[in-house]
């Protein structure tokens, strides 16, 4: 019985702490939408991902992070929902619409994955989720080069959903619940 009560407690920090880094994510994403616009919108989840690639080696080598990683990944799961033609340029409440719409979809994820896996990340190094982070980047890559199709593997936006889990995680364990997120 104290076990299942440890698990739940546990869980409800990972929430909390994992809604506390998301939400300064989503401010970060809306104050650079209301100076930016979505100009992102100009780039293809390819291009996305290799942002994504390029964020998650920055923290490789400085092993220092940010929101990029979380933002862009939203970002690339936005695009590939979006129609072609959907126009380049969102309201903002569009943007931030979409943007809540795919955190929560990437947080259910989390929860059902915690379920299964327990709280392993936690015993995680900061170093290991930034590995995982370019394991699914590379993973994608390949994917978009086999122009979408795959056999028996997660598609696209799995690994997107994974790769925001992933930075989320590790802000949560780098300890500053998001305070340095850029």
């Amino acid at each position: 019985m104290a076990d299942a009560m440890t698990e739940l407690d546990g869980m409800q920090m990972t929430l909390a702490e994992y809604d506390q880094v998301v939400r300064k994510c989503r401010a970060l994403f809306a104050k650079k939408a209301t100076d930016y616009g979505t100009a992102w919108r100009i780039l293809r989840p390819q291009s996305l991902t290799d942002q994504i690639f390029i964020k998650a080696n920055r923290i490789r080598t400085l092993q220092e992070t940010g929101s990029a990683q979380v933002d862009y990944s939203l970002m690339a799961i936005i695009q590939c929902r979006l129609k072609p033609g959907a126009p380049l340029e969102l309201e903002l409440e569009e943007a931030l619409e979409l943007y809540d719409g795919a955190v929560q979809e990437v947080r259910d994820l989390m929860v059902r994955k915690n379920h299964d896996y327990g709280e392993a990340w936690r015993d995680m190094r900061v170093s290991s989720l930034d590995d995982l982070i370019l394991m699914k980047v590379l993973r994608v890559k390949q994917i978009e080069d086999n122009a979408g199709q795959t056999l028996v593997s997660e598609g696209v936006e799995a690994n997107y959903m994974d790769m925001a889990n992933y930075a989320i995680f590790a802000l949560i364990l780098m300890g500053d619940g998001g305070e340095n997120i850029r």
